[in-house]
């Protein structure tokens, strides 16, 4: 079965998460070891709460280069909500400096008539990288759980793999770029669409581990 490392940096749905990924077949291990996360066969980085307290309770325990090592060596790696948000270089939330793993950053929804901040609830996926196995068996109207104030602005549109237009705001939702997926919804609050969701990238670390061996 999977392994999947779900790291544990004091913040975060852990729990959550983990059920999601144990109804689609996963084996998550919720862990901060270096070790464990350098042994899985996948990552998942979830996160809730603010950008800065996040980055410095990763960095506190010592995570961060465990984590940009584990993308480094090309195992399927999953950031969700914040854990999308940290993968960049910086936030408007907070003055810590995020991984930089992606180029851009991390700004606020402009305030305008008629729209909610936080934008929260469900909304509809525009996906760009249409083909991406991440997106198998979902439709292009695909409704997802969103509870966010800040979306990232990325530097390279091409590393875009969905949208969400809130307002008249459209907006990242999901990034994929090799073996680096992050959403900024939450998969494991999407009902079927999220299990789909969670159940494609078990597939294709299954898929990795099976071409490996």
């Amino acid at each position: 079965m999977v392994k999947i490392a779900v790291v544990d940096y004091g913040m975060g749905n852990l729990h959550s998460a983990c059920k999601g990924l144990e109804k689609a077949g996963a084996t998550p291990h919720i862990t901060e070891s270096p070790l464990e996360i350098a042994q899985a066969d996948a990552v998942v980085l979830p996160g809730v709460g603010a950008f800065d307290p996040a980055m410095e309770h990763l960095r506190e325990r010592n995570l961060e280069h465990p984590v940009k090592e584990a993308i480094a060596s090309g195992k399927p790696f999953l950031g969700i909500c914040v854990g999308f948000q940290m993968l960049f270089d910086s936030s408007e939330e907070g003055t810590q400096p995020g991984l930089g793993v992606i180029p851009g950053k991390v700004k606020h929804f402009r305030s305008e008539p008629g729209i909610t901040i936080p934008h929260m609830g469900w909304n509809r996926l525009d996906l760009k990288q249409s083909n991406h196995p991440l997106w198998e068996h979902l439709s292009h109207n695909s409704y997802v759980y969103f509870v966010h104030s800040y979306y990232a602005e990325l530097a390279d549109s091409s590393v875009c793999a969905a949208t969400v237009t809130h307002g008249t705001q459209i907006v990242t939702a999901a990034i994929a770029k090799d073996n680096l997926m992050a959403v900024q919804f939450h998969p494991e609050k999407s009902s079927d669409n999220g299990l789909q969701i969670l159940s494609n990238f078990v597939s294709l670390v299954n898929s990795k581990i099976v071409v490996h061996r």
